[in-house]
């Protein structure tokens, strides 16, 4: 009899236990299925590890999204390419660009608003064991881009203002910033294209400045939206709360300077701070303002001729 009692007393904890265990999983899964309300609800952008992206990362520090009312999300990609995948399948409204890749997309058929132009500039620097002290010294060299975006166009901007043959420059295609400015790092390449903070990590390593597209006057860099979730009156209103965000956070920057926020650019950027050093301090950030449409129309004009 005893042994009828504890063998009834065993089973009634494992059914207990396994109540419990489908409970936890019956929160688990209503956790989850919450989550993924809330994220789908959320305004998503895209962004890079790069110095454009500073004012949305500044915004996000100070919680400046939550105070205005409403749920803006960053996603982190390390590859432009992985956002414009993004982009196009709609897993997020809006991404930190340039505007080759973005009048590229729309070409494709994913219509985009342009939100604000941003100071993102991209320099051409040459790995300094490689001895390349100028333009014409890339003669068949190798040079880290990445295609139908601003460091293509920039990469045959260098090639045509020396005359070179673009085809005597051999333009490998490396989407990950971090790993195209590892392989300048170890010597995995002869000459890339770098934006900032990278730029100032190369150049903080005595690696030589072959190109600067701010003296082309050329600004590419750009936010945009998808036209058609901006439609929705929800969205509309995430999307004021971000402009109004933006714009406090380069406040912010421009008042506190650059170095300021020297340790959020190392840890949203994957860099060491000691690098930093090599930054314009001065660097201003300006308020949203729509490209312009000499940009765009460059833009246009270097993808037809593709």
């Amino acid at each position: 009899m005893k042994h009828i009692v504890w063998l009834l007393v065993v089973i009634g904890c494992l059914v207990a236990c396994g109540q419990s265990e489908e409970q936890r999983r019956a929160v688990s899964r209503q956790e989850r299925l919450q989550r993924i309300k809330e994220d789908s609800a959320a305004l998503k952008i895209a962004v890079m590890p790069t110095l454009d992206c500073l004012p949305l990362y500044v915004a996000k520090m100070y919680n400046l999204y939550d105070s205005l009312g409403a749920d803006i999300r960053l996603k982190p990609f390390t590859a432009q390419m992985d956002c414009d995948t993004a982009l196009v399948g709609g897993s997020v409204e809006g991404g930190v660009s340039d505007l080759v890749r973005t009048e590229r997309l729309m070409e494709k058929g994913t219509p985009l608003d342009y939100v604000t132009s941003t100071n993102t500039y991209w320099q051409l620097i040459s790995n300094r064991k490689a001895r390349i002290n100028n333009l014409k010294q890339l003669y068949d060299k190798m040079v880290a881009m990445t295609r139908y975006s601003a460091t293509a166009l920039l990469a045959d901007y260098a090639t045509d203002s020396v005359k070179l043959s673009r085809e005597r420059v051999f333009k490998v295609q490396i989407n990950d910033v971090g790993v195209r400015l590892d392989m300048l790092v170890n010597n995995e390449m002869d000459a890339m294209f770098l934006t900032e903070p990278q730029a100032a990590v190369a150049r903080a390593m005595k690696n030589k400045v072959l190109m600067d597209s701010r003296k082309l006057g050329l600004q590419l860099g750009v936010v945009a939206f998808r036209t058609a979730d901006m439609k929705d009156a929800n969205r509309k209103k995430q999307l004021a709360v971000f402009v109004k965000a933006y714009n406090m956070a380069c406040d912010s920057i421009n008042k506190n300077g650059l170095m300021r926020y020297a340790d959020l650019i190392a840890k949203y950027c994957d860099v060491k701070e000691d690098y930093l050093k090599a930054l314009d301090a001065k660097m201003k950030f300006n308020h949203v303002a729509k490209p312009r449409q000499v940009d765009i129309d460059k833009a246009r004009r270097w993808l037809k001729n593709q």
